[in-house]
């Protein structure tokens, strides 16, 4: 989840809506790579999840990484609720999963650094506390009422308004992780074919990588249940928004898409004041419930953008938000696929001849099956496994020609970074098929192995 925005100034006219999606727009050399990816904290010998406070804490690890590895504090009401260095964030999903979100790095090599680097962080001050951390995109035992709110207004906020738009919005909040990851556009048509590409291949990308198929200490059905969780949580801000894929699509109509997403706050003076169900609309001309007589900023507009859930979306770039949070090895690779596929242009044109027959059927289709059955899934007669192969047979492609060398030359360009993918479509199984192989065989039923056999 997003910290606050700011340093937006007041929004005078419309256009300026737009005008700020639109100032994401980036020349190919200035094109950045953000990863974002979420981990469950659990006391090890317990296995429960960690609280707020105490000695054995989500506070007690983010102090850690704050003392011995220089990171800034960020607080909320007095609670230290998230960190910063160097343009990266450590900051507390709402069940208490501590996320990275990384700085806007120029490959994955680098990504890939910095991925290492946090979990060596991590896991150094979580073994000195006697914390272990494991990366899933469902909690696969704790239940709803052993997950606590972490002690952030917005969060408090959402609690009680996901009960009344869906069934599925606190356990989104307290049982899920993901890995994401945010890439620039260069211009107006760039964004509309990548974003129209990263919306259709999105069932792919949860998929290969799903890796939940625990709930409430038994199998639950879905290889990919948090993709389950995001179908039945908010209709007006999830889905994968057949609008997008219409004539004239760009810029303004994810304005007047964004303007009729229901507000969950606005931000003052350190304090999110209630404005749930309300019209940014109304916002507009002054007549905000919340905030009678008052006009947003641009950082309100900001705030709003980051309260949309879709499984791909546009702020000032792009969020590839579709796939599960999972072992080391895959959190370098998500970025490898969504780049080779969108930052080459000919594997962009490659991506998009694949799905740009689809129908919005079709496209829906493909996130149901994927969530259900994985690699397994079937739809049309096409198989995941087979539509998989080509996917990442075109980011490969796109990764040989960005050429992009590691390890000081060492390594010619990033495709490495796909052997996880590449492995999983050779033997048709994904991490949830691996956990559910270990479940029905060596654990015998016994899923708390699942802390000791898979934390980082």
């Amino acid at each position: 989840m997003s910290i606050p925005q700011s340093g937006g100034g007041p929004i005078e006219s419309r256009d300026q809506l737009a005008a700020y999606l639109e100032a994401g727009c980036k020349p190919k050399a200035d094109w950045r790579i953000g990863t974002e990816h979420e981990k469950f904290g659990y006391c090890r010998d317990t296995q429960k999840p960690l609280p707020y406070e105490g000695e054995r804490s989500i506070r007690a690890v983010l102090e850690g990484l704050r003392d011995r590895h220089g990171w800034s504090p960020i607080e909320e009401g007095g609670h230290l609720i998230g960190l910063e260095k160097d343009g990266a964030n450590v900051s507390l999903e709402p069940g208490g999963q501590l996320e990275l979100s990384g700085a806007p790095l120029e490959t994955i090599h680098q990504t890939c650094d910095e991925v290492n680097e946090h979990l060596r962080e991590v896991k150094g001050v979580a073994d000195d506390l006697g914390v272990g951390f494991i990366g899933l995109g469902a909690a696969p035992i704790w239940r709803q009422e052993d997950m606590p709110l972490m002690p952030k207004g917005r969060y408090k906020l959402m609690d009680g308004y996901m009960k009344e738009v869906g069934t599925m919005g606190t356990t989104m909040m307290r049982r899920t992780c993901t890995v994401q990851v945010n890439l620039d556009f260069g211009s107006e048509p760039d964004m509309v074919q990548k974003l129209r590409v990263a919306l259709a291949l999105q069932p792919v990308a949860t998929a290969l990588f799903a890796n939940s198929p625990f709930l409430d200490g038994r199998p639950n059905g879905h290889k990919s249940w948090r993709s389950r969780v995001w179908r039945d949580l908010d209709p007006n801000r999830t889905g994968m928004l057949p609008f997008v894929f219409e004539e004239g699509f760009g810029f303004e109509r994810w304005v007047d898409y964004a303007l009729d997403v229901p507000m969950y706050f606005v931000y003052r003076e350190g304090k999110y004041i209630d404005a749930l169900g309300q019209s940014f609309r109304d916002f507009l001309k002054g007549e905000l419930p919340a905030l009678p007589g008052e006009t947003p900023t641009l950082s309100d507009w900001a705030d709003h953008l980051t309260t949309i859930f879709p499984e791909a979306r546009i702020k000032k770039f792009i969020e590839m938000r579709g796939a599960d949070g999972g072992p080391w090895r895959r959190l370098c690779a998500l970025p490898a696929l969504w780049v080779g596929l969108l930052y080459d242009q000919s594997a962009l044109d490659a991506a998009w001849d694949l799905a740009k027959g689809w129908d919005a059927e079709t496209r829906d289709a493909w996130r149901v099956a994927a969530s259900v059955d994985g690699l397994q899934a079937e739809v049309g007669g096409r198989r995941m496994q087979d539509l998989a192969r080509e996917v990442v047979d075109i980011a490969r492609s796109g990764l040989k020609n960005r050429a992009r060398p590691g390890l000081g030359g060492m390594v010619a360009d990033e495709r490495h970074f796909l052997h996880a993918l590449e492995d999983s479509i050779e033997t048709g199984m994904v991490p949830a098929d691996e956990l559910l192989e270990q479940y029905n065989g060596p654990w015998k039923g016994d899923l708390s192995r699942i802390y000791e056999d898979y934390s980082y």
